[in-house]
């Protein structure tokens, strides 16, 4: 067993990422802090359907649960938690933008800010990794193969420090999917929202050709 295999993992946030991450992190054997905006009670339907690894908590007993954190809210949502919320964390950022949803962002609407830079700004005291942004939720299950599977999906992960993107890739890859490291967070928006690698399926050879396929902006 590696030093991180069954780590507590937070989540903030229980929309369709949210719960399919629990479903998928509580299956590899990690307990879970699951948190949202209306409160641990919203939650008693879905900590029941995980079991015993599966708690519900507030913002804060998730943000303490580990040393890793997952948030997945609306982007537009983020600037409303504490900017010290994730102090020393490594957090996992799902967030995709989303203007009809999240309001304009002036940073990401000139294309001057990848969506995790964004968040990175926020929570300046966490290391931020992008992950796990450019799968439906609903393939989080689906699509989760052993290593070594053929076909085996890829997912992107970025991060501006090696050792935080490291650890998280070791997580994707335990849950089921190639991980590629991407780079820095600079680069993530080679797989934002309507790039070509953002939504399907694709192997790690085939995800290569759709990364240098596109085009910021």
């Amino acid at each position: 067993m590696t030093e991180h295999e069954h780590e507590t993992i937070g989540i903030i946030g229980s929309g369709n990422i949210g719960g399919a991450l629990a479903r998928a992190l509580t299956g590899a054997g990690h307990p879970v802090v699951i948190t949202n905006s209306r409160g641990p009670a919203s939650l008693t339907d879905l900590v029941a359907e995980l079991g015993h690894l599966a708690t519900a908590g507030t913002i804060d007993d998730a943000a303490g649960a580990g040393e890793l954190v997952v948030v997945t809210i609306p982007l537009g949502a983020v600037p409303s938690l504490p900017a010290d919320l994730l102090d020393g964390r490594i957090v996992v950022d799902t967030n995709n933008y989303y203007p009809s949803r999240d309001g304009q962002i002036a940073e990401l609407d000139d294309a001057s800010m990848t969506t995790s830079e964004f968040v990175a700004r926020h929570f300046s005291g966490a290391t931020v990794v992008k992950a796990f942004n450019h799968i439906p939720a609903l393939h989080i299950a689906e699509h989760a193969l052993p290593a070594g599977s053929a076909d085996r999906r890829a997912l992107m992960v970025y991060s501006d420090d090696d050792t935080a993107l490291a650890r998280v890739a070791a997580l994707v890859e335990q849950l089921g999917f190639d991980a590629i490291a991407g780079g820095p967070l600079a680069e993530s928006w080679r797989i934002e929202r309507d790039t070509p690698g953002y939504g399907p399926r694709f192997t790690a050879a085939e995800l290569a050709d759709k990364l240098a396929e596109a085009q910021r902006g």
